[in-house]
């Protein structure tokens, strides 16, 4: 598993060079992106695709010539494979068929945008990209909101498409609020590396007036430290009052929000008066 450039060509490593130069296969999800830099370091090792549409059907292949002496090399088309990208079939095949894997490490846009970003560095989640629809995006913002609620206090992390950028920044202000802190990296190491820092809001604004290009990295802090949930107690007890028992529901948002179940229990009895009346 060899990790590449994630934009300026330069920041490829020696090992990388030699393991590209010395397999038999450089398994690549575009070959015409990989080329580039091959190009760029005289590397004349054949080239086979392995992106998400053929892994599955071309993994038993490669592990079959793996088994046979082969050794490939694994790249994405910019950064450490398997993180958002091609390969993690490959290596459970690889490790369940008992075959030596290993890694040569490099570039990662999660780990470069998060040593610029100014946000606390630890514990930071890495959650690939959202969901492309709004309603599927909210869904899962939500959700790490609850997990906020009931403890997780951590820096949140994604990649995210240009076109859609100012879309989820609007939903994450629906379910953050405007003013959680937040960064967002573009074109990481290359010429017009961009770190926009400041509340979400503030990076919202941005963006609506300098339109986003390039590859983006999206990260906002961790819930303040005093974050108990109460704020948004009756938005989560009325939601559960529609389907659940007085009790069903006050047990049901005691384990979302950091309260005291009695005094959970005790708001849902005056909700579901107001809400008979």
């Amino acid at each position: 598993m060899v990790a590449t450039p994630i934009g300026n060509l330069a920041d490829i490593s020696e090992r990388a060079i030699e393991a590209l130069n010395t397999v038999d296969a450089i398994l690549c999800e575009d070959t015409r992106v990989t080329a580039k830099l091959l190009l760029s370091r005289n590397i004349a090792t054949p080239t086979r695709t392995l992106h998400d549409h053929n892994e599955q059907d071309r993994t038993p292949f490669l592990i079959e010539k793996l088994h046979d002496g082969a050794r490939y090399a694994v790249v994405s088309d910019a950064g450490t494979p398997l993180v958002s990208d091609p390969g993690y079939r490959l290596v459970r095949a690889a490790i369940a068929a008992g075959i030596h894997v290993t890694a040569i490490p490099g570039p990662n846009a999660v780990v470069t945008a998060l040593t610029l970003s100014g946000l606390p560095p630890l514990p930071f989640m890495f959650l690939g990209f959202p969901a492309p629809r709004s309603e599927a995006r909210k869904t899962g913002f939500t959700t790490l909101r609850a997990a906020e609620q009931a403890g997780l206090h951590s820096t949140l992390i994604w990649y995210e498409a240009p076109h859609r950028l100012i879309e989820t920044l609007e939903d994450l202000i629906d379910v953050f609020g405007p003013d959680r802190e937040a960064a967002v990296g573009r074109e990481l190491t290359k010429r017009f590396e961009e770190m926009v820092r400041g509340t979400l809001a503030d990076v919202l604004e941005h963006f609506r007036t300098t339109a986003p290009r390039g590859e983006i990295t999206l990260l906002i802090g961790p819930s303040a430290e005093d974050d108990s949930g109460a704020a948004d107690l009756d938005t989560h007890l009325r939601e559960a009052l529609t389907t659940h028992s007085v009790k069903d529901a006050a047990a049901l948002v005691a384990g979302i929000v950091k309260l005291p179940k009695r005094t959970v229990y005790a708001r849902a009895l005056e909700l579901s008066r107001e809400l008979k009346n």
